[in-house]
């Protein structure tokens, strides 16, 4: 809900060091890569208990997925540099839930396991829209750009990384907080496939057998 805001802030703040990262020769897929280590790096500190030294995994997990695509947008983006990204980022909000559930199982492996669900909702309603929007061709005027064209919802990332870092503060909260966020991811999987449904309840392509 809050990305399309933030966006233009983040961008215009993030483009001196992405020039000075492309004037070194770093390229976005590596800055991906570095990000996506460092962010699961949170799993096992989650795991052991650590969990402020997480919240600074998760921390540069996000400033450096920033950096790769706005090093993308002055080199160019590529196909493999948008499946990269999204493949990582999907992969890392899952272990952070996990995380947590290997610290305490007793207390929040049930939560874990619903906010785990919850993702999945909102994952596979976010690629979903975003597979056939980008097979029709849809106007970008309605859709926001991350690699790939996809539906906002109110469970974006700028609160997905506000619920992790609350958690990570108030780790005794953990289940609290994965119960209400879950519910909104919820939310959010629900308002994507009705606009799905109602994008392309006419679309040319329904008259194709589907898979």
């Amino acid at each position: 809900m809050l990305d399309r805001a933030l966006q233009p802030f983040l961008h215009r703040a993030l483009v001196g060091p992405a020039r000075r990262l492309a004037g070194l020769g770093i390229a976005a897929d590596q800055l991906t890569l570095a990000g996506f280590t460092i962010g699961l790096a949170a799993l096992p500190l989650l795991a052991a208990g650590r969990p402020v030294a997480a919240l600074a995994a998760i921390l540069v997990n996000r400033l450096l997925d920033g950096l790769d695509g706005a090093v993308a947008r002055l080199v160019g983006p590529t196909d493999r540099g948008a499946f990269l990204d999204i493949a990582c980022d999907f992969f890392f909000y899952a272990a952070v839930p996990f995380g947590f559930a290997l610290a305490d199982p007793a207390a929040n492996a049930l939560p874990a396991a619903f906010l785990l669900l919850a993702f999945v909702g909102t994952g596979s309603s976010f690629l979903a829209f975003a597979a056939v929007a980008a097979r029709r061709g849809m106007a970008e005027e309605r859709l926001a750009a991350k690699g790939i064209r996809y539906l906002g919802g109110l469970t974006e990332g700028t609160e997905t990384l506000a619920c992790f870092a609350a958690m990570c503060l108030w780790p005794a909260g953990f289940p609290l907080l994965a119960w209400v966020f879950g519910t909104l991811c919820l939310v959010t999987t629900a308002t994507r496939w009705w606009t799905g449904w109602r994008s392309f309840g006419q679309a040319p392509d329904d008259r194709h057998p589907q898979p």
